[in-house]
């Protein structure tokens, strides 16, 4: 699988980096841009982890959990350019449990009555944030399948992944009333 003895190896002091097919690129190439929007937000929701772990908050973190090893292996596909092979490549069966688990939340969830503002509980804050780096992800991923084949299971994952921190926010501040509702022209 993977086995990495060396950390340091001075490959990339020049600017480049290699993919998973031993390809180099430059550091700031479209496809380097996405791996590292997707390792961001990687990022965000393993901080988001800290603020949703314990009992109450224990199907979260496994499902977070999920979500993080899911990135791993979007990051694996992107890392390899092309389509289908022998390769890691996401699966739409993972978009598809991310919906399952968007409606399970949101039927637990009032209907909205206006658009919400990022903030409430912490916890509620980190998801909205780790929301938000998801969508920039899903930018830089865009911008790459306009330059060359992407895999569309990967587009759909992150735009799942987007609504589900969404609704993950409001769930988090449905027990604290805190969840904060845009208010148009309130502040004129």
């Amino acid at each position: 699988m993977v086995k990495l003895d060396v950390i340091t190896t001075r490959g990339g002091d020049a600017g480049e980096t290699s993919l998973g097919d031993g390809a180099r690129l430059r550091k700031d190439a479209a496809r380097i841009e996405a791996i590292g929007e997707v390792d961001e937000a990687n990022a965000a929701i393993g901080l988001l982890r800290l603020h949703v772990a314990g009992p109450d908050g224990r199907l979260a973190d496994e499902s977070l959990a999920r979500i993080q090893n899911d990135l791993f292996d979007l990051g694996a596909d992107l890392c390899v350019p092309g389509l289908g092979g022998d390769r890691l490549r996401l699966a739409a069966a993972q978009s598809a449990r991310l919906e399952a688990e968007i409606a399970a939340m949101n039927a637990a969830l009032p209907p909205l009555r206006s658009f919400v503002l990022p903030g409430g509980t912490p916890a509620a804050a980190h998801a909205h944030l780790a929301r938000t780096v998801v969508r920039r992800a899903e930018r830089r991923v865009v911008r790459l399948a306009a330059e060359e084949a992407v895999n569309p299971a990967v587009l759909h994952y992150l735009n799942r992944l987007s609504d589900h921190l969404f609704v993950l926010s409001r769930l988090l501040n449905a027990g604290e009333a805190t969840e904060l509702l845009w208010q148009p022209g309130a502040t004129r």
